[in-house]
């Protein structure tokens, strides 16, 4: 027979433990084959949209059919909702697309998921989600705001990164500047994605898992990228109720930094 007072000691434990390690942060990601493209290089690009928690592999969250995805080059904007085809990723849907590259200049893809409900935190999550690809070099887009409900609009160039760069970008909502917002960063720990060559990384303590800043007066933060890889911003915001659930809306957007000796 089960020891009342031990099964109490023990929950009061793993609840503890559970408070004092905050979980892995939801990141959407869109994962592009290349970020830079030059002369040699393929002009087609693969990608894939996945939700899941980039620092920990996991775990992947099934992802409904995307409301918007597309891109922006030289201020014209492509639809690319119907380029997608779904997949599996450990076990969970995902979806994929390919792209075409054409002119040299900056790709800026764009992402508007399904609203995603989180049955733990009993609310509803909306990631809208940016990178930018540059194709040989040339700069056209990459400040571009597209006016998506929850953005983050980059005030460092983000591509051609270093690792020891800063990067810096302004939180909007709505086309608003937001003060005080809490910023989540994470690392891409590729331990998870075997198609990607950077090393993993393990980490001493659940609590390295994130990074946490906040943006100040005018809406904008700054980060020292100490690592090599993908790197992803998410900008944790509060939307309108869905389906009269709490509505979690976050601005996500992703770099890729490189060491070079």
């Amino acid at each position: 027979m089960i020891n009342k007072k031990l099964l109490v000691l023990f929950l009061i434990f793993t609840v503890s433990l559970m408070l004092t390690y905050p979980a892995a942060a939801h990141f959407q990601l869109i994962l592009p084959s290349d970020d830079t493209i030059d002369r040699t290089e393929s002009a087609e690009l693969s990608l894939q949209l996945i939700f899941t928690h980039p620092m920990a592999a996991g775990p992947t969250m099934e992802m409904k059919k995307p409301v918007r995805f597309g891109v922006v080059n030289r201020g014209k904007t492509t639809d690319l909702l119907s380029t997608l085809k779904a997949a599996k990723f450990k076990g969970k849907q995902i979806w994929q697309a390919s792209y075409q590259t054409k002119a040299p200049g900056d790709y800026v893809f764009y992402l508007e998921p399904a609203p995603y409900f989180e049955s733990s935190e009993d609310k509803y999550i909306t990631q809208f989600t940016k990178i930018v690809v540059n194709k040989m070099g040339m700069p056209t887009d990459w400040d571009s705001e597209l006016g998506l409900p929850a953005e983050i609009i980059p005030l460092t160039r983000p591509y051609g990164l270093w690792t020891g760069n800063s990067f810096r970008g302004i939180v909007k909502r709505n086309g608003k500047v937001v003060p005080d917002a809490e910023i989540e960063i994470e690392y891409l720990n590729t331990a998870s994605f075997s198609d990607l060559n950077d090393n993993s990384l393990n980490l001493p303590a659940p609590v390295f898992e994130n990074q946490v800043v906040k943006t100040d007066q005018n809406g904008v933060f700054v980060y020292t990228i100490p690592r090599a890889g993908w790197w992803g911003f998410s900008a944790l915001l509060t939307g309108d109720k869905v389906k009269n659930k709490d509505h979690e809306v976050g601005a996500i957007i992703w770099v890729k930094a490189y060491n070079f000796d």
